[in-house]
């Protein structure tokens, strides 16, 4: 048996398990399986691999992408980088980080941006949002992060204003708030300032429209949901994972 899986807390959301068994069985590999280990605290990781000796690889999701990397033999140059891992290969008593967040995100966003497009602002500051800080200072996009705390790093929601829509034609959400099942919610910001000049992408894949994207269209703005994220980077791991 080869296992496969989700670590994270919580899955609920999660499509990885449907995805890849579906996928198992187009391709026919019978001794494949993928299952979601929800894990609240990482510090149980070592259980885990103590008691599935055959796990070959795993994914990581929030809010696991920086923790995990204590419990790792050595990660790739760009999850180093990154500060983030979303992707593991287990062999040989090795246990190698990846991520493949920033492949996903890049082919995902590269299509569709437009020229006037050049300055992005990052709801959030976790795992997600490194990736994409990552793929934004390789296409040379200026960014601005967003938290809701107080640091000289970044701003704060409340700071977001007319000004500053009009000068960031980008808004990526890289934090979980609309995921499933808490849908009638956003990110806080001034969506009236908001035109057909943006571009709002949301990380987010369930549900397929957040209200975060909902409200961008409304304002008249370009948007795209993480499904097509999603499936790159989850073939980018398989690919990674069979390496």
């Amino acid at each position: 048996m080869n296992r496969f899986g989700l670590i994270g807390y919580p899955l609920g959301h999660s499509f990885s398990q449907q995805y890849f068994n579906n996928k198992f069985k187009t391709e026919n590999l019978k001794d494949c399986f993928f299952e979601l280990f929800s894990i609240e605290n990482i510090a149980s990781f070592p259980e885990l691999l103590s008691t599935y000796n055959d796990l070959k690889g795993l994914a990581v999701t929030i809010p696991h992408k920086q923790t995990i990397i204590n419990f790792l033999t050595s990660i790739d140059e760009a999850a180093s980088e990154i500060g983030a891992v979303n992707c593991i290969k287990i062999s040989s008593k090795k246990i190698i980080g990846f991520n493949t967040d920033v492949i996903g995100f890049e082919k995902s966003i590269k299509t569709i941006l437009k020229p006037h497009q050049k300055k992005a602002l990052i709801l959030g500051t976790g795992g997600g949002s490194k990736a994409v800080q990552f793929v934004f200072k390789k296409l040379g996009i200026e960014f601005l992060l967003v938290s809701r705390t107080k640091n000289n790093q970044h701003i704060q929601y409340q700071e977001i204003n007319e000004m500053i829509c009009a000068e960031y034609h980008i808004i990526v959400n890289a934090t979980p708030v609309g995921m499933a099942p808490q849908i009638d919610i956003c990110p806080d910001i001034p969506f009236q300032f908001l035109n057909e000049k943006h571009l709002l992408f949301d990380l987010i894949y369930n549900p397929a429209e957040t209200l975060f994207l909902k409200k961008g269209k409304e304002a008249g703005a370009q948007t795209k949901n993480g499904h097509e994220m999603l499936i790159t980077q989850a073939e980018a791991n398989w690919k990674i994972w069979n390496q």
